[in-house]
């Protein structure tokens, strides 16, 4: 990857994620529903150098130093990794003549991250299977990782209409 693209993989990895988080506000603000704490993940990777990956229930396991710093950094890293990822499978030139469809796909796909490994290690069970109403859970995941990949596409437009 020359160092252009780099920079245009980041870009759209951070859009897309802000997108995300700017629905995660919208959606507390106006419905009352709460987004994840990513101090949280923070906690759950600040105990991983202590050998702990799986936690009975985070929120009860004792805080790190830093851990809402570090929650987001790596927020933001995952969000332009997958974008890596989803740049490095349908190749580059996505990057100048974006469409939606592959992006929304992106969004479907990546929400195996917080089903398979952030839930169960958080202690909700796979795919949140252990919290009352894990059907809604499921849902909210999946329309949290669509908006995702939404904001993949509206990025990568935003840096196609720019300039490619």
């Amino acid at each position: 990857m020359d160092s252009q693209l780099i920079v245009h993989v980041f870009l759209v990895g951070v859009g897309a994620t802000l997108v995300m988080d700017a629905w995660a506000l919208a959606r507390q603000r106006l419905f009352g529903i709460a987004s994840l704490d990513y101090a949280l993940v923070g906690r759950w990777l600040g105990h991983m150098r202590h050998g702990r990956l799986r936690h009975t229930a985070i929120a009860k396991v004792t805080p790190v130093r830093g851990e809402r710093l570090l929650g987001w950094c790596c927020h933001y890293l995952i969000g332009v990794v997958f974008v890596g990822w989803f740049v490095a499978f349908v190749g580059a030139q996505w990057l100048c003549r974006p469409t939606l469809l592959p992006a929304l796909l992106l969004g479907a796909v990546s929400v195996a991250a917080p089903l398979l490994l952030l839930q169960p290690a958080f202690g909700m069970g796979l795919a949140a299977w252990r919290v009352p109403n894990p059907w809604r859970v499921r849902l909210r995941a999946l329309v949290t990782h669509l908006v995702f990949g939404g904001g993949v596409y509206l990025a990568a437009w935003l840096g196609a209409v720019a300039g490619c």
